[in-house]
């Protein structure tokens, strides 16, 4: 039965993205914004939902362990999987917004993090200060989408109506995909006799951020690039200033010493994605399948460590 579920959900999450990029590119379309705003927004604030829904509930019942590895793991896999499966589809040029922006922003914020978890702790002040980074984040966000308005073709595919319809059905089609596959996949582990440390580290981190891969995959054989490395890079700044700030508002978050490392190997992991996207401004299908390496070299140690 759990491996019938596990295809079930895998069917939901690629049908789910399907609509969630047909709305969300139409949306943008009928804003007269570039789709890029919407992947840094709307697509990557929806796609983080099972991440909010895991770790924020986990800070609720005090598992803070959970809540802090759960968005950590989340964002390497983002990082590197994610944009590193949409490069090796398809090399793909940096949109420059993202290349001046949004990828220092989410080194900044993910050095802050460290810096933050380096004592063992993210205390209720700290997440405080996440959440009002999120605020202005979102605001210049806002602001930079009112200001690219007039650049946008205004055509539409759809009709809007249409458009919210795909987003909230594809975005629930997406998260009740990504639940029946990590609930099942952990399941399946368990009965293979994998440690439940690994399950949460692998299996639930890759869980959750199933729906930034898919929708990103889906967006990108589309030929919308922006929008796929909008949706990971806007996930994880998200993940990191909404879905921690929140956690550790709720109840201060007590870190593990792996969860540091983890922390590190993040961090370096953005700034590698910064440097492939940097040069020539562009992610090339050789630099996608490093990053797809670099991950599994990642799994291989959480499975010795």
């Amino acid at each position: 039965m759990e491996y019938l579920l596990l295809i079930i959900g895998f069917v939901l999450l690629i049908k789910g993205a399907d609509f969630f990029v047909e709305g969300s590119s139409s949306l943008a379309r009928f804003l007269k914004i570039p789709s890029v705003i919407i992947g840094l927004t709307i697509v990557a604030m929806g796609t983080s939902a099972p991440e909010a829904s895991v770790s924020i509930n986990a800070a609720l019942a005090g598992n803070n362990d959970i809540a802090v590895s759960n968005i950590i793991g989340s964002n390497i896999f983002n990082g590197l999987i994610v944009v590193g499966i949409c490069a090796f589809i398809s090399g793909f040029k940096t949109d420059k917004d993202i290349l001046k922006r949004d990828m220092p922003v989410n080194i900044l914020v993910t050095f802050i993090l460290y810096i933050m978890i380096a004592n063992g702790k993210i205390s209720r002040i700290e997440g405080i200060i996440l959440l009002v980074g999120m605020i202005f984040y979102i605001l210049n966000m806002i602001r930079d989408a009112l200001k690219k308005r007039n650049e946008c073709p205004s055509e539409q595919s759809i009709p809007l109506y249409k458009a919210l319809l795909f987003i909230i059905s594809g975005l629930a089609a997406v998260i009740f995909g990504g639940n029946l596959v990590v609930n099942n996949a952990s399941q399946i582990a368990v009965s293979f006799g994998v440690s439940q440390n690994f399950i949460g580290l692998t299996i639930v981190a890759i869980g959750t951020s199933l729906p930034e891969l898919v929708t990103s995959i889906v967006a990108t054989r589309k030929g919308d690039s922006g929008l796929a490395l909008g949706n990971a890079i806007g996930s994880n700044i998200f993940n990191i200033l909404f879905i921690l700030g929140m956690s550790a508002t709720i109840s201060p978050l007590h870190i593990l010493s792996e969860s540091v490392i983890d922390c590190g190997i993040l961090l370096i992991s953005g700034i590698l994605l910064f440097v492939f996207a940097f040069t020539q401004k562009s992610v090339s299908r050789m630099e996608g399948a490093v990053c797809v390496l670099a991950y599994i070299g990642y799994t291989a140690y959480l499975f010795i460590r």
